[in-house]
């Protein structure tokens, strides 16, 4: 079935394009019957818009993108969630992209989303990503652009972050303050802003309590995964069996390190402490329930789109816009894994 256009509604009512299209959009200047009778007909006669005219006239497509490195994670998942929440409000579409951790993937996409002419764009970085020239073309063209999560601190953009340093102190000093001297820190890959930022909090916090750092208490993931967790936490215990205490980059990981200490029957906390990273909601079901950093994923979509919906309005107005970045709190959740007896 061919589209209907505004040159039939208007040959068949024996009326002007321009009046039909006035209709449509309830001008004051067009009777009510006359208006009545154009939109019966579009309705009989199913016509939609042509998007793409409209953009052309507007230069919108209401439409921005969104590229994640996961959809699976919950942490992006309640990002994916806000963002689509506050879209729909102001009347955007959110085309969804995954990385899957890939920077030429991540390339790929950040080339579609330039060839579909989004409205703008928001990006948290593959772990291979960093101040790539694909980041840089967005830039460069002047499309609307945030940065959030994992970021890199070279590009020229807005952002939406949390204090991960910051963070990931907190983290280690509740360990030691629970009586921990030898704690080991299962750390993301050694690209990603965030990672970097929680492995320096981890070795600050050291250093203020007097403890010397050890490189061989630091164990490195590729993939952040629940199975790294695990095999790490085999090799901490066999390695450093006077270990007491393990701060992992993310909950999932800590989930891993759980489940091996418990499989093995290694007592939490009391042989080792446990501390994650981003309070995912499966961390307040198991056995013990794991301590772990308040990452506000949903605050941090939010934030993200309506600091992009900002830069936005500013591109369609003239007005310049001056990148920002928007630091959200962070705080330790204590719970029975990392609580240990004085």
């Amino acid at each position: 079935m061919k589209d209907i256009t505004l040159k039939e509604i208007a040959s068949k009512l024996g009326i002007s394009i321009t009046t039909v299209s006035k209709a449509l959009k309830n001008y004051p200047d067009v009777s009510y019957k006359t208006k009545k009778a154009v939109i019966e007909l579009a309705q009989e006669l199913h016509y939609t818009p042509n998007s793409f005219a409209v953009n052309l006239r507007t230069k919108e497509s209401k439409t921005i993108g969104l590229i994640i490195p996961e959809v699976m994670h919950h942490f992006f998942s309640n990002i994916i969630n806000a963002i689509i929440d506050e879209a729909e409000k102001n009347g955007y579409l959110v085309i969804i992209l995954q990385s899957n951790e890939s920077l030429a993937l991540e390339k790929k996409q950040v080339e579609l989303l330039i060839n579909k002419r989004v409205d703008g764009i928001l990006i948290s970085l593959s772990n291979e990503s960093n101040n790539d020239d694909h980041i840089k073309e967005i830039i460069n063209r002047n499309i609307p652009f945030v940065m959030f999560d994992k970021i890199s601190k070279l590009s020229k953009c807005s952002k939406v972050i949390i204090n991960d340093q910051h963070a990931a102190f907190s983290a280690v000093q509740h360990l030691i303050d629970n009586g921990c001297t030898k704690i080991a820190h299962i750390r993301g890959p050694l690209n990603p802003q965030n990672s970097v930022d929680r492995f320096i909090g981890y070795k600050k916090a050291l250093e203020k309590n007097n403890i010397p750092f050890d490189p061989a208490l630091v164990y490195t993931c590729e993939d952040v995964t629940f199975q790294e967790g695990v095999d790490y936490t085999k090799r901490i215990i066999e390695e450093h069996p006077d270990a007491d205490g393990i701060f992992a980059v993310t909950d999932l990981v800590a989930v891993g390190v759980l489940s091996y200490l418990n499989d093995n029957q290694i007592k939490i906390p009391e042989q080792i402490a446990v501390i994650g990273f981003s309070n995912w909601f499966m961390s307040q079901v198991l056995t013990p329930k794991l301590s772990t950093i308040d990452q506000p994923s949903h605050e941090m979509g939010k934030e993200s789109f309506n600091l992009l919906l900002e830069e936005m309005n500013c591109h369609k107005e003239g007005i310049p816009f001056t990148p920002r970045t928007i630091e959200l709190n962070t705080a330790v959740i204590v719970r029975e894994s990392s609580l240990k007896k004085k």
